[in-house]
């Protein structure tokens, strides 16, 4: 990764630091801005590791310290409004210096100047924020006085994130004044929402309230356990991974997207992000997701294990084939619940695999007979039972290997229906 000083002066005269993340041996197919939260600098543990992350995908990104933080010139207090100022600044920098910004990521009370710089800036494609507030002024918390009556050089009591803090007061009524619902409601960017469910400053609630009312394409992705400063190293490097992943649909130049275009995907193509040690991203029909491993052995517990997918792959063909059989027979069948459990083989053992379904409806007893049994022919009971033959090759990444589609798979399960009595 190859880090370089890169400064700006902002709509106030004020030179600005930062520190621009570029990928060493590729050229940028995009570039990004990353607002650091209320409390933090561009030296955070989430603005590096997410900056970094996005760097190495492709996408360089800049993180700065705001006006009056860390190695930026002024007076820090200019309110969300500063913030929104600043970010606009870089990005006209960026754009000026030949990197025009598609991608917007915030943090906390970085999250919300995100949402608020959108608007000003037209390139922008895709936002994405990571324990943000619905409500700028929410991060201030409860004030005592009456701001009306408070001179703007004045200072005031806030508590953020269970710190004491002095603020002027022009600043506490310029985040009041802010209407970020309007804002949030009238985007028109893609939108990704990263919070956790345990964040005690600034509550999941949030998240709630800035997914709703925003249009799609919208997504929210839970960070599990992570506190809101993503203070642990696997917690900033899994939400940089999403981030990454997700930002690749949305920013890249129309004529990038037909040069870069991916080979037609005759199976399912897994493939390394980068985040963690064993994370992949799986690509299949339909959405993209994340296998990897447990923390206990070294992953970020982003998705589900090899072994699981495997287990899931059994209940779901299970539940699918019951359900075909059940309409091929005109059988009161409501839902079919599969839980797969699974346990390695041994010296002396070969693996095992548990299967309980549930069959809820009004099944008589023959009915609830003919389903157990056609579970047993549904085609990835089939293919575990009887064995598979594995052929590998070394293929050029633009030209994959042929494989099963998922019309084949449909075929065999409807042939499993027509010959079970």
């Amino acid at each position: 990764m190859a880090s370089r000083a890169f400064s700006f002066v902002n709509s106030a005269g004020r030179r600005l630091a930062g520190v621009l993340e570029t990928a060493d041996d590729t050229a940028p197919h995009a570039y990004a801005l990353f607002a650091h939260c209320f409390t933090c600098s561009k030296a955070s543990r989430a603005a590096v590791h997410v900056s970094r992350a996005l760097a190495a995908r492709g996408i360089a990104t800049l993180r700065f310290d705001f006006t009056g933080l860390g190695d930026s010139e002024g007076e820090f207090g200019g309110g969300l409004s500063s913030d929104t100022g600043d970010l606009v600044a870089a990005a006209q920098a960026m754009h000026e210096a030949g990197m025009p910004v598609t991608l917007l990521v915030g943090h906390s009370f970085g999250g919300a100047a995100v949402i608020a710089a959108a608007g000003a800036l037209p390139a922008v494609r895709a936002v994405a924020t990571i324990g943000a507030p619905a409500d700028a002024a929410d991060v201030l918390g409860k004030i005592d006085v009456d701001l009306s009556r408070v001179p703007d050089d004045q200072s005031v009591d806030v508590d953020i994130g269970g710190r004491p803090f002095r603020l002027r007061a022009d600043f506490a009524r310029d985040v009041r004044a802010q209407n970020q619902h309007e804002r949030i409601r009238t985007l028109g960017r893609a939108l990704l929402i990263m919070h956790a469910p345990r964040d005690s400053v600034v509550g999941i609630d949030n998240a709630t309230e800035l997914f709703l009312p925003a249009k799609h394409p919208k997504s929210f992705v839970s960070l599990d356990d992570a506190d809101h400063f993503l203070s642990r190293t696997a917690d900033a490097a899994y939400a940089a991974a999403v981030i990454a992943t997700w930002a690749s649909r949305f920013i890249r130049s129309a004529p990038d997207a037909e040069a870069e275009a991916e080979p037609p995907l005759a199976g399912v193509r897994v493939a390394e992000t980068g985040g963690g040690k064993f994370q992949v991203e799986v690509t299949a029909t339909g959405p993209r997701f994340f296998a990897d491993e447990p923390r206990d052995v070294g992953g970020l517990a982003s998705g589900p294990s090899p072994y699981e997918l495997l287990s899931a792959a059994l209940g779901a063909c299970t539940a699918m084939t019951c359900r075909l059989y059940a309409e091929r027979k005109g059988y009161p069948l409501e839902r079919v619940t599969v839980e797969i459990g699974h346990t390695a083989k041994t010296a002396t053992a070969k693996d095992r695999f548990t299967r309980d379904i549930m069959f809820e409806g009004e099944l008589d007893a023959t009915q609830r007979e003919g389903l157990l049994k056609i579970a047993d022919r549904c085609p990835v009971h089939r293919t575990l039972a009887e064995g598979v033959e594995i052929v590998t090759h070394q293929v050029d990444a633009a030209a994959p290997p042929p494989a099963q589609t998922p019309d084949d798979h449909f075929v065999e399960m409807d042939e499993a229906c027509v010959n079970c009595d």
